[in-house]
């Protein structure tokens, strides 16, 4: 991809996401995830209305009317996006790439985080840390992360989640807001994400393509593991193959959910045919 498509690109992805943040997601945002506490802003004059408890009776006595203390959220969180870059990201039997619904759906969060003044940063991950952008604040600092999604080419095409899980504790010394973005057809991180999850606020968002969830009879057929590049002739014919893959792909949607479930984590699914935006709409306002 050359320079001037990159960047017709992320401006796309900047439009279409900011403007989700902007309107829908970014008052849910603040809503879902609270700051620290409150800290003094200033005094001003009463008004009807205004809680009595929150009179200044100092101010009050020197200017002989009412005055009230301001207070405001004391917010510095700071958002951190792990996203999955391996082979079978790229997959997608309808308009979009699970690669490219994960991008819009980092854009719309990283901005509904900088819309609140939040720091934000981002882990590549595949079977290895493919690439850490530290968390940081501003605009041009959002769409550096969203062209690393774009076009950033993986050493590995394997996944290992619990490595990225691993490394995100480990530099990451400050409770953060933590989104997970994969297919999560992989396992063996419980006991890591238990850990991540008693320091982190970690969300599981699971993108998937219908067509991986069986497959259809159509005989024999020639397929490739897009992880680790083996070729293998495959008769979709077979109810036993065709049972077996079933029990396989569903062992690994129900230890994802009963993995981020067990460890206190919050867990998201989106079809890449399906709304993001309402599901993640409904997602802020349950956890609001």
């Amino acid at each position: 991809m050359d320079t001037k498509e990159l960047l017709k690109k992320v401006r796309k992805i900047e439009i279409k996401t900011r403007r989700l943040s902007d309107h829908i997601f970014g008052g849910e945002y603040h809503s879902t995830f609270k700051g620290r506490g409150m800290t003094f802003s200033e005094v001003r004059q009463y008004q009807f209305g205004d809680d009595v408890r929150a009179i200044d009776w100092n101010v009050t006595a020197r200017y002989n009317e009412p005055y009230i203390k301001v207070f405001e959220e004391e917010r510095e969180l700071t958002m951190m996006l792990v996203v999955d870059v391996s082979g079978s990201e790229l997959f997608g039997s309808s308009n979009q790439f699970k690669n490219e619904i994960i991008t819009e759906i980092s854009a719309t969060l990283a901005f509904s985080a900088l819309q609140n003044n939040d720091k934000i940063g981002l882990i590549l991950f595949s079977d290895q840390i493919e690439l850490f952008i530290p968390p940081k604040k501003g605009k041009s600092h959002v769409l550096r992360i969203i062209r690393e999604l774009i076009e950033f080419t993986p050493k590995s095409n394997k996944t290992d989640l619990a490595v990225a899980l691993k490394y995100l504790t480990r530099v990451m010394k400050k409770k953060a807001i933590v989104f997970v973005l994969s297919d999560f057809i992989t396992e063996d991180y419980l006991q890591t994400l238990r850990i991540t999850g008693k320091k982190h606020d970690v969300t599981g968002i699971r993108i998937y393509d219908e067509r991986e969830e069986t497959i259809p009879n159509i005989g024999m057929v020639q397929m490739e593991d897009v992880e680790t590049g083996q070729l293998q002739l495959v008769n979709t014919q077979s109810k036993k193959v065709r049972l077996s893959y079933g029990k396989y792909y569903q062992e690994r949607v129900d230890y994802f959910q009963n993995t981020f479930s067990k460890s206190g984590c919050g867990v998201l699914a989106c079809r890449v045919d399906e709304s993001y935006v309402k599901k993640l709409l409904g997602y802020f306002k349950r956890r609001g």
